[in-house]
């Protein structure tokens, strides 16, 4: 890899950052600056988001030395259930992956964005003074454009800059994008916070599908779970509700192996929808994360699409001989089989639930049933899930 080859990073969340500290270990001669627009004074710590993460983007973070492991909670059990059971059968249709089935310590974790980022911007902190000839990182600076030149890139953050290639990490929530290739408005929304579930099995993430939409429980350690609760816009069944109505209708819907949902917080709610570019390359721009693609959280794969999009990407620069152009056709078509599908796999099922065909959900019943006896194919699930396509 040139020595001359300087590297814009826009966006230090955990898909940038993690790409910045990726490429300053592989690609030893290039040069590499982080953009951001939040105040350096700002505590990204104290930022209670809930993440899910697979266990390859563990993996690849335990790389970087940055996972924070004391903050996370394991993902050692999936259980992937519907509300309505299929006639004349007693038992309600399910899938449950386990970890000790599928050979591995643990299937992801779960843990609060700023304890994610707050390590990660650290470490990138620590790298560029220990080498402020090369890294660079610089908070309260927004980029306001991207220019693509012959072999380069324009960035104006208040003043012009050439870099050789810029990397796009900084992606926002749906509603509040600018509009890409492909979009769809699903109509939905994510009403986002936390419950007390007394009872609830340890280490295990709960999705369920309702008739409104799919209600996911994240596993936060002890009787704590994050919740995500998907449902119409229109006649939006949560927003009229009070604490102890939702309580009661998260009793009602969730599977009774979950336990019972005893409080809930201040819910947040998000707009739903798939925003993502037909390419990750324009010209030497890549983008990677939720600016390449905002997904439905139905599948939980948004993250860890980011992160296996930048390992890619890191791969390939150091394998270019100096080829950037060659580089970023390669990144782009390694990545195109595991983000295709996620995107596809995501918005068909996002898609479902809107959809009033007759037979839809014992149909999605039946293959749940049938993936649960069919052990080589749950285990390829898993697989997918922990690692994406390979």
């Amino acid at each position: 890899m040139s020595a001359d080859l300087h590297i814009a990073v826009v966006g230090a969340g955990p898909c940038g950052l993690a790409l910045a500290l990726l490429a300053a270990r592989e690609l030893p001669h290039a040069r590499l600056t982080v953009f951001d627009a939040r105040a350096p004074e700002h505590d990204v710590g104290a930022d209670p988001r809930t993440l899910a993460l697979s266990l390859g983007s563990v993996q690849l973070l335990q790389r970087l030395k940055v996972w924070p492991a004391a903050a996370a909670e394991p993902i050692r059990r999936v259980h992937v259930s519907q509300q309505q059971p299929l006639l004349l059968v007693r038992r309600q249709p399910e899938v449950v992956i386990d970890a000790l089935e599928e050979g591995v310590p643990m299937l992801g974790a779960v843990l609060r964005y700023g304890r994610l980022v707050a390590p990660l911007q650290q470490a990138w902190a620590d790298a560029c003074a220990a080498q402020p000839q090369r890294l660079a990182l610089r908070l309260g600076t927004p980029v306001r454009s991207l220019k693509t030149l012959h072999g380069a890139v324009e960035l104006d953050a208040d003043i012009a800059e050439r870099f050789d290639l810029a990397v796009v990490a900084e992606g926002g929530v749906f509603a509040a994008q600018a509009r890409k290739a492909l979009r769809h408005d699903y109509a939905q929304t994510a009403w986002v916070g936390q419950v007390t579930v007394r009872g609830l099995p340890a280490g295990t993430a709960y999705e369920r599908f309702t008739a409104h939409g799919p209600v996911a429980l994240l596993p936060l350690g002890g009787e704590e779970a994050a919740l995500v609760w998907c449902v119409p816009q229109q006649d939006d069944p949560v927003q009229p509700l009070n604490d102890a109505q939702r309580i009661a209708v998260l009793n009602h819907v969730l599977h009774p192996d979950t336990g019972r949902v005893v409080a809930i917080s201040p819910l947040k709610a998000f707009a739903l929808g798939l925003n993502a570019e037909r390419s990750l390359v324009q010209g030497r721009t890549v983008r990677i994360g939720n600016a390449a693609q905002t997904l439905h959280p139905v599948a939980g794969q948004g993250l860890n699409l980011g992160l296996r999009d930048a390992f890619e990407l890191v791969r390939r620069l150091r394998r270019s001989g100096g080829d950037v152009d060659a580089a970023l056709r390669r990144a782009e078509w390694a990545r195109a089989g595991d983000r295709w599908g996620t995107i596809a796999v995501t918005d068909f099922l996002a898609r479902s639930f809107v959809w009033n065909l007759p037979g839809l959900g014992a149909a999605r019943a039946l293959g749940l049933a049938a993936l649960q006896r069919m052990s080589p194919a749950k285990s390829l699930l898993a697989r997918q899930m922990m690692f994406g396509r390979r």
